[in-house]
């Protein structure tokens, strides 16, 4: 097949969904399908792996307060033109932004089958960033765009529920593998944590991910303060960049802030931890959650997505329920009394997500897709 992914996120942003969808083109390539991929203009793009897929950049602006990240402009006409050339089996519409619509309206126009995929709560965000009155207006925003496809993918079995509780249809799961390869206990180097102030006994919690305030970093902060006054030599190392770093590193000097990693040097940041706290309730799935449990740590999250579905609390880690703060402090307070605990919880951990590759899930991908292009179902829609 010849597929088109259109995107606001895409590689070198370091991010879930970016990195997701990385893997999702990588992995449809390497399946034998030619990719072809339209995303936002930036300076620091990298070239992309020579034959993997073609990269259509279009205009572009950095999102509001989140000025790392970009937004494409509307695009339908040059989008038309593509399609025109060279026509796509089917597209991809990952983002819901100017861009993303711009291509579900050339797809629709076009004929051309069309899915999408909900990768992020933007409709949740509202609380963070000012703007909790639109919430619900973003919502049915985002209802009215994937009401367009044929299928909208989402992560995990507890989105699905909801959003089809909310109105969408035609939801199916495109779950996340982990490269259990590249995340393993044997990238732990002791070099990087002497350079945290961490010898081979010093406890140390690690969070990844954007410094941003969805994430929810106070409560993280507070639950490792918490855990201090049992472990008074526990280090906190945050990896990642965003608009909160400054602030935070300004706040809090003792915080050590390892800044934005990627790949083999991301492994070893994860590997060389020994606890993972990450408080977001935000999230669609938590890519870092099984990336760190890969890792061989020890996870301590609130009760949905992926720590929902692969933490056995007490086993390959430990869970407090959903937005429960008080009860995520305690839980952080009762993990700095049980350090023996720790080992076993690590390799329990690990073991837990060994079988979710991501072979599996894009081949699963794949015989959807198939589907979809062989089905006379374009009428179906609105």
């Amino acid at each position: 097949m010849n597929i088109t992914l259109v995107t606001e996120t895409f590689p070198p942003e370091v991010n879930g969904v970016a990195m997701t969808l990385g893997r999702v083109v990588e992995g449809l390539h390497r399946l034998g399908h030619e990719m072809s991929v339209i995303a936002p203009s930036r300076a620091d793009r990298k070239p992309c792996p020579s034959g993997t897929f073609t990269l259509h950049q279009v205009p572009s602006a950095p999102i509001p307060r989140y000025p790392d990240l970009r937004f494409g402009f509307p695009a339908k006409r040059r989008i038309l033109r593509l399609w025109r050339e060279r026509r796509p089996d089917l597209v991809h519409v990952a983002t819901e932004g100017p861009l993303g619509w711009s291509a579900v309206r050339a797809a629709r126009q076009l004929g051309v089958p069309l899915v999408t995929s909900f990768h992020t709560n933007f409709h949740s965000y509202g609380q963070h960033y000012g703007y909790r009155f639109m919430t619900r207006g973003v919502f049915r925003w985002l209802r009215y765009i994937h009401r367009h496809a044929h299928r909208t993918f989402v992560p995990s079995e507890e989105l699905r529920t909801h959003l089809q509780a909310e109105g969408f249809a035609h939801l199916r799961i495109l779950g996340r593998g982990v490269d259990t390869a590249l995340f393993t206990p044997a990238g732990r180097d002791e070099t990087l944590r002497a350079s945290w102030g961490a010898d081979e006994d010093t406890p140390v919690a690690v969070y990844v991910g954007r410094l941003a305030a969805e994430k929810n970093l106070p409560l993280t902060i507070l639950a490792w303060q918490t855990m201090r006054e049992t472990l008074p030599n526990l280090k906190l190392v945050m990896v990642g960049d965003g608009p909160l770093r400054a602030k935070l590193a300004q706040t809090h000097p003792e915080i050590v802030f390892a800044g934005t990693r990627k790949g083999a040097d991301l492994a070893r940041h994860y590997a060389s931890g020994d606890i993972f706290l990450f408080a977001s309730t935000t999230e669609t799935f938590g890519n870092v959650v099984t990336e760190a449990m890969a890792s061989g740590l020890g996870v301590l999250a609130f009760d949905y997505a992926a720590p929902h579905r692969f933490i056995r609390p007490g086993e390959t880690g430990w869970l407090a329920p959903f937005g429960d703060e008080a009860a995520y402090i305690s839980a952080g307070a009762e993990i700095a009394c049980a350090r023996e605990a720790w080992p076993a919880i690590r390799r329990s951990a690990r073991e837990a997500v060994l079988s979710v590759s991501w072979e599996g899930v894009l081949r699963d991908f794949e015989k959807e897709l198939l589907e979809i292009t062989s089905s006379p179902i374009t009428a179906s829609l609105p």
